[in-house]
């Protein structure tokens, strides 16, 4: 009961076609293939050490209008 079985991926595919149409289907996993690589790319740059100097600690009040 746990596993999934050819016909469970069957009408999971029959819904996402129903839901999004055969025409829109390229279109929405293009957009969902660039939201993964934006994300891992992002995941990637997060553990690049922060050597912009705009991304430092700066002092409170530093860049405030006088």
């Amino acid at each position: 009961m746990g596993a999934m079985s050819l016909w469970h991926w069957v009408i999971v595919l029959v819904v996402v076609l129903l839901v999004f149409g055969a025409g829109k289907l390229p279109n929405v996993m293009g957009d969902m293939a660039k939201g993964v690589k934006a994300f891992k790319k992002g995941m990637r740059d997060d553990d690049a050490p922060a050597d912009d100097p705009k991304l430092t600690e700066t002092k409170p009040g530093a860049d405030a209008p006088r």
